[in-house]
């Protein structure tokens, strides 16, 4: 047996090539990746599969491989769903300026202004025959009980105060 040279290696490994592509070429014909159809779609590698734009529709769809071969699954296409929502909107302000062409008052609105005044907010009682405004003053009641409060809450600041002073000082 004689040594083989680098021109017969290379000659041996392109036999072995050609012969692997001629035995295993339906296999892998059988699991190829999707057919552009004569230039009609144009693809693009991603991490699950591949990208297929069909170049006559502009329709965009994603090509992966499952256990039957592969399969492509449309990709969702917001433009027509935001050209149709553009569409009904415009339909519906064509409507709207019809209405009020033809003098149809918009519901909710009203002619008069509306009052200035808090309908919650409690006015003063008038007397009736002098005009004079009333303004109702506490109870005593009232302000002892505000007082009380207020007697307490002094006392909680101070021995607040107090009890944070001797934390800080270690006097604990």
């Amino acid at each position: 047996m004689r040594p083989a040279n680098s021109s017969t290696a290379s000659w041996l490994a392109a036999a072995v090539f050609a012969a692997v592509m001629t035995i295993g070429g339906g296999l892998v014909a059988a699991q190829s990746a999707p057919d552009s159809e004569n230039g009609r779609y144009s693809m693009a590698p991603i991490p699950e599969g591949v990208l297929r734009l069909d170049t006559r529709t502009g329709t965009v769809s994603t090509c992966s491989r499952n256990g039957a071969g592969w399969a492509c699954y449309a990709v969702p296409d917001e433009r027509t769903a935001l050209d149709a929502e553009i569409g009904r909107l415009q339909a519906e302000v064509e409507k709207l300026k019809g209405q009020i062409a033809a003098g149809a008052t918009v519901s909710g609105k009203i002619d008069e202004a509306l009052p200035k005044s808090d309908p919650l907010k409690k006015e003063p009682k008038v007397a009736e025959g002098d005009r004079k405004i009333e303004i109702p003053l506490p109870s005593d009641q009232d302000v002892d009980r505000v007082m009380s409060f207020l007697e307490k809450a002094w006392r909680r600041l101070i021995d607040m105060a107090n009890r944070v002073q001797k934390d800080v000082s270690g006097k604990i």
